[in-house]
């Protein structure tokens, strides 16, 4: 993807960021090299079977029981300062 000197200096405005002549250059090389480099992780991820980059999936577990309820809770207690039974107390702030 080429990218040109107005899009430097677009992307340049919206990060309100000021770029001379000579590092405009600098930024187009570099974000095509960006854009070329995202574009093979894209090519990989679609050989893997992969979703590509920047698609949206869903990224959480299947909603199991991953453990038993309440077996961690006397570890958890045991780490508060202080309890009261199986709570945790804490001062009355208000």
């Amino acid at each position: 993807m080429a990218i040109e000197i107005k899009d430097v200096e677009h992307l340049a405005r919206l990060a309100r960021i000021a770029v001379s002549d000579s590092e405009k250059e600098v930024f187009r090389h570099d974000l095509e090299e960006i854009l070329a480099y995202v574009s093979e992780i894209k090519d990989v991820a679609a050989e893997l079977g992969q979703p590509a980059v920047g698609e949206l999936y869903n990224v959480l577990r299947a909603d199991e029981d991953p453990h038993e309820g309440g077996a961690f809770s006397e570890d958890l207690l045991a780490a508060a300062p202080k309890r009261e039974g199986n709570r945790v107390f804490v001062k009355k702030i208000l």
